[in-house]
């Protein structure tokens, strides 16, 4: 005896493949949505571990600038302190200036000169007088140039002049200049200085 089924199967095979489907569009979604979960995870957390790194780097960066600045303060101050301490020498070393100025003067001045004003401003020294000549000038302005303690001189005015009236009346020269005065630590810088050279060559390495 033959058999028919009667029932609509395409239908129903058709409900079973759309429910099929959705089961597995639900299964995509939610996968989905799992691997979409777990990358904002792992970008959460690379996003604080960096966050956290430069929280780090911009502590130590001010720490490290306040050190900075710490120094910076204390290099002013002991700038500062020397500046000082310098100045304590050279007011020292300042007070036996007008003896060896007054000393290299007499050593310097040559025959036929005559001061009448020597007046100290700060480091230059101003010079008036009568000379016999202008040679007699030109030979107290090389002397001045040649003297340790005493640097650039520089001739203000140099003229002929007379003194006296009637037959004691003379010719002269009348010279005013003025001249630098060299510090204590100066003519140490110096004399280390010149010593360098001479110190060199027995400092230097063989070939």
């Amino acid at each position: 005896m033959i058999k028919i089924n009667l029932l609509p199967h395409r239908e129903a095979r058709r409900k079973e493949l759309k429910s099929q489907f959705y089961s597995l569009m639900m299964f995509a979604g939610l996968a989905g949505t799992a691997v979409v979960i777990l990358i904002g995870f792992i970008f959460s957390s690379q996003l604080s571990a960096q966050t956290e790194r430069n929280a780090f780097i911009k502590k130590e960066n001010d720490e490290l600038d306040l050190k900075i600045k710490e120094v910076a303060n204390l290099k002013q101050e002991i700038d500062a302190l020397k500046a000082r301490q310098q100045a304590v020498e050279d007011l020292q070393g300042d007070r036996n200036q007008p003896v060896f100025m007054m000393n290299e003067l007499v050593k310097l001045a040559p025959e036929g000169l005559y001061l009448t004003l020597i007046k100290q401003e700060g480091q230059r020294i101003s010079i008036k007088g009568y000379a016999q000549s202008h040679s007699t000038v030109g030979i107290f302005v090389t002397e001045l140039s040649s003297s340790e303690w005493m640097t650039k001189p520089e001739i203000i005015q140099n003229k002929a002049v007379g003194l006296g009236q009637g037959r004691d009346a003379k010719r002269v020269i009348e010279f005013d200049l003025n001249v630098g005065i060299r510090r204590p630590r100066e003519l140490e810088a110096a004399a280390s200085a010149a010593q360098l050279p001479a110190n060199k060559p027995a400092n230097a390495k063989m070939p």
